[in-house]
C-alpha cells in the first residue's frame, strides 16, 4: 500500500513539474530543442513568441513539407535545431541576437493564443 501511494506520489510531482516549465526549450540528444509558443509575423519572418516576452525565436522551415504560414496565430510546440541569427549593424544596441530556430516538426496545442 506505501509503495503504491509512493508510485503516485512521485508521478503526479513528475507530471506537476513538466508543466509547470513548459515554455521552457528542453533539447534531446541530437542537439534538437522543442519550445512552445505562439506563431507570429515580424519583418516577414515567423517568430514564436513565449510566454516570457524576452523570449522569441525566428522560424525557418527545414524542408519544404513545413508550411509555417498556416499555424499562424496559434499556439504550437515546435522541434529542430537552433542557432543564433546573424545580426546586422542595426542590431549592434541589442544586447542579444534572436535564436533561429530550423523547424522540423511542429504541432499545434491551441486553435488560438491567449
Amino acid at each position: 500500500m506505501k509503495r503504491t501511494i509512493l508510485l503516485v506520489v512521485l508521478f503526479v510531482g513528475g507530471w506537476a513539474m513538466a508543466q509547470t516549465n513548459s515554455d521552457q526549450p528542453s533539447s534531446d540528444k541530437k542537439g534538437q530543442v522543442s519550445v512552445q509558443g505562439c506563431v507570429s509575423r515580424s519583418s516577414g519572418d515567423f517568430i514564436l513568441m513565449q510566454t516570457d516576452p524576452g523570449n522569441s525565436y525566428v522560424l525557418h522551415a527545414a524542408g519544404d513539407n513545413i508550411k509555417l504560414g498556416q499555424y499562424l496565430g496559434q499556439r504550437v510546440k515546435v522541434t529542430g535545431t537552433k542557432s543564433p541569427t546573424m545580426s546586422d549593424s542595426s542590431d549592434a544596441g541589442r544586447s542579444t541576437a534572436p535564436v533561429t530556430i530550423m523547424v522540423s516538426s511542429i504541432k499545434t496545442i491551441s486553435k488560438e493564443c491567449k
